[in-house]
């Protein structure tokens, strides 16, 4: 990959004789701004603390790794040489929400007697720090001390883990609306997820992610002793399995060894992270995840195609005004595939049934040809994803893979993986491998939140960890206040493939489950805006052809927005309240805003344009949007740098806006 690099020499190095060695000691470290200051103090055990700009965040934690053979790295630790340094650096992003990302920081990285380090980083927006290891065998993790203490008992945006497979504990669909509650409220009954939001007082969010988890397993937060933080909890290595979890498309681990990894004796661990933000909006345009990643690992990444795909499953193949019996068959698939090519989309998805759950080989359908259906889209410039379960591919990846790629088929969406122990974290990045030596994008459902393998292999286009828009199939939950909260949670975490774009919109009193005709909550401004604030390179028109034919103007607008852009700028929000984004692809400005069930006024700043003057097609809730939830006005205008617009939100409202320039 290219970079534009600027590496500040080293501030210092020392190497301690073992005679000198010494066991005490406190450090600090600053970021550039000199907001955060990160302090380490190492004594018997290793604890860090932050604090920004006076006020402090992060109380005294400590981190340790805990091996198999009774050694702690990180328990009466001895320091053997540190060293600092500067970085202050641009890379270019691949598929991502801007080209370039800056990468400031100051880094602290000290060995310690027994071939280990711990190596802190120091951000304007946040710390992170990780382990590494220097050893010739393998290791044996038995566990990792993990703690993020805060200074009082905070209010939290926690998502749990609950819709388990089997009743198994680490076994579930990383679906989960936010608790909002204290941290002492913490339930006893579960664990929660990443990324976990902290409110710390005076307008400032402190949010816990991880980044460059790789063949180790992810990270849960449970409630630590102070009752104000919390600490790491990690699934135990899988020792026996068995096919089961929903319609047996899950692998069970029955029996878990004592430990959570057997992993390399040299190598380096996953970073715990912790962004700040003073604003809110501040979180809604994060490239810490990005920042921590390994950069591409494909040579030359130029043919993944990030794009709209028309998607089958949650309008339940439910065509109509054709002549031909609609439902899971060829003619059905081509029908979506002359949709695409309509509106000038990249892909459709088949989705679940054309193959058994098991065996990818395996066709089950009579009534539909998939090789046929492949060709007859990659004759209309329509490539084709296929659905699969990771069980069936994982065991099937050096066959399965290349023979649906030479087939002609564009990337697979791989779901029901419902696990982040070691062996399934390691499983998607040997996917991710083999697809892109086949040049075949992989769409990840089922699964926990990205974690920076979309930098590492930018053909993983996306990645649910989401209670996205197919719960509302079924569920009841307040849409809009969860819609209005991920941008700033989930989503700094990576790609969140919410599929957004119902047609079919309802008022909180009208809104009710439907699998054949589902329908989203909050107006129908809300669902064009998350194309412009949620970010996904593959992302997804999940109405049916013929509804999405019926709201053309609707569907003209979606099929104009870009899944990855050039620049991003976050305008305003809250969390949980309302969000405005705005984003350039080429020169054009895509501006979105959604409010939760509170309706909103909002004054937009357009002093980002630059000089020029731009034409605004503009969507906005209709005057009875309150009524009726798809009403909306769609009208152009003029627009310049020097313009604020007040713009008005209905309850669940939203606001979408393309602005080209035109002189």
């Amino acid at each position: 990959m290219n970079k534009l690099k600027t590496l500040f020499a080293m501030a210092f190095f020392v190497v301690l004789s073992s005679a000198n060695a010494q066991k005490n000691k406190t450090y600090t470290l600053q970021s550039f701004d000199q907001l955060i200051t990160l302090t380490m103090d190492v004594g018997e055990k290793i604890q860090w603390a932050v604090e920004h700009d006076g006020q402090q965040i992060i109380a005294p934690s400590a981190v340790s790794l805990e091996l198999m053979n009774g050694e702690v790295l990180g328990n009466k630790p001895i320091i053997i040489a540190d060293e600092t340094s500067r970085t202050d650096e641009t890379f270019n992003a691949i598929l991502y929400k801007r080209n370039v990302v800056t990468d400031q920081y100051n880094q602290l990285c000290i060995q310690f007697e027994g071939n280990y380090s711990l190596t802190f980083r120091v951000y304007n927006d946040g710390v992170a720090y990780r382990f590494e290891t220097q050893r010739k065998d393998e290791l044996t993790i038995k566990n990792e001390e993990a703690n993020f203490n805060f200074t009082a008992n905070h209010k939290a945006f926690i998502p749990y883990m609950w819709d388990y497979r089997d009743d198994e504990k680490f076994i579930h669909s990383f679906e989960s609306l936010y608790r909002e509650q204290q941290i002492s409220e913490f339930s006893t009954d579960s664990l929660a997820f990443l990324p976990l939001l902290v409110d710390v007082g005076n307008g400032k969010k402190a949010v816990i992610l991880e980044a460059d988890l790789h063949d180790y397993p992810g990270m849960y937060l449970n409630l630590n002793s102070t009752q104000k933080g919390f600490m790491g909890e990690f699934a135990k290595y899988p020792l026996e399995t068995r096919i089961g979890g929903y319609e047996n498309m899950n692998e069970i681990p029955t029996k878990r060894a004592d430990y959570i990894a057997k992993t390399a004796g040299t190598r380096t661990f996953p970073w715990r992270v912790v962004v700040i933000s003073k604003h809110d909006k501040e979180l809604l345009d994060n490239d810490m995840v990005q920042k921590l990643s390994p950069p591409c690992a494909i040579e030359d990444p130029s043919w993944i195609t990030p794009g709209l795909t028309a998607w089958d499953w949650w309008n339940d193949w439910n065509i109509s005004h054709v002549d031909f019996e609609a439902g899971y068959n060829t003619l059905t698939f081509k029908h979506y595939i002359d949709f695409a090519a309509e509106n000038n989309l990249q892909y459709i998805i088949i989705d679940w049934g054309w193959s058994s759950k098991t065996d990818l080989f395996e066709m089950v359908v009579p009534e539909l040809d998939v090789k046929e259906v492949i060709e007859y889209g990659n004759s209309k410039g329509i490539g084709v994803v296929l659905w699969t379960t990771w069980i069936a591919i994982r065991d099937q990846i050096d066959t399965a893979i290349a023979h649906y790629a030479d087939m002609g088929a564009k990337g697979f969406k791989i779901d029901f993986v419902d696990r982040d122990d070691q062996l399934a974290v390691k499983s998607l990045y040997d996917i991710a491998k083999k697809a892109a030596e086949h040049k075949m994008i992989v769409d990840y459902h089922g699964v926990f939140k990205p974690t920076g393998l979309h930098r590492t292999y930018p053909n993983v286009v996306g990645y649910e960890g989401v209670k996205g828009l197919e719960n509302f199939k079924w569920a009841t939950e307040d849409q809009p206040r969860y819609t209005t909260s991920i941008p700033f949670i989930r989503q700094m975490a990576g790609p969140m493939d919410y599929t957004p774009g119902a047609m079919r919109n309802a008022t909180m009193e009208y809104y009710h489950p439907n699998n054949a005709m589902p329908m989203s909550m909050g107006t129908r401004c809300h669902q064009l805006a998350m194309y412009i604030i949620h970010e996904s390179p593959f992302q997804m028109l999940p109405d049916n052809p013929t509804t999405y034919r019926r709201e053309q103007e609707s569907t003209d607008f979606i099929a104009q927005i870009p899944t990855t852009t050039d620049e991003t700028l976050a305008l305003d929000g809250e969390v949980g309240e309302y969000v405005a984004i705005a984003r350039q692809k080429d020169g054009v400005w895509y501006v979105g805003a959604m409010t939760n069930w509170t309706a909103r006024e909002l004054t937009l700043n357009f002093s980002f344009l630059g000089e020029g003057k731009y034409l605004a097609e503009v969507f906005s809730d209709g005057i009875n949007a309150d009524r009726d939830a798809t009403d909306y006005k769609k009208e152009i205008i003029e627009i310049s740098a020097d313009k604020k617009i007040t713009i008005n939100m209905a309850d669940g409202g939203g606001w979408a806006a393309r602005l080209e320039k035109i002189e």
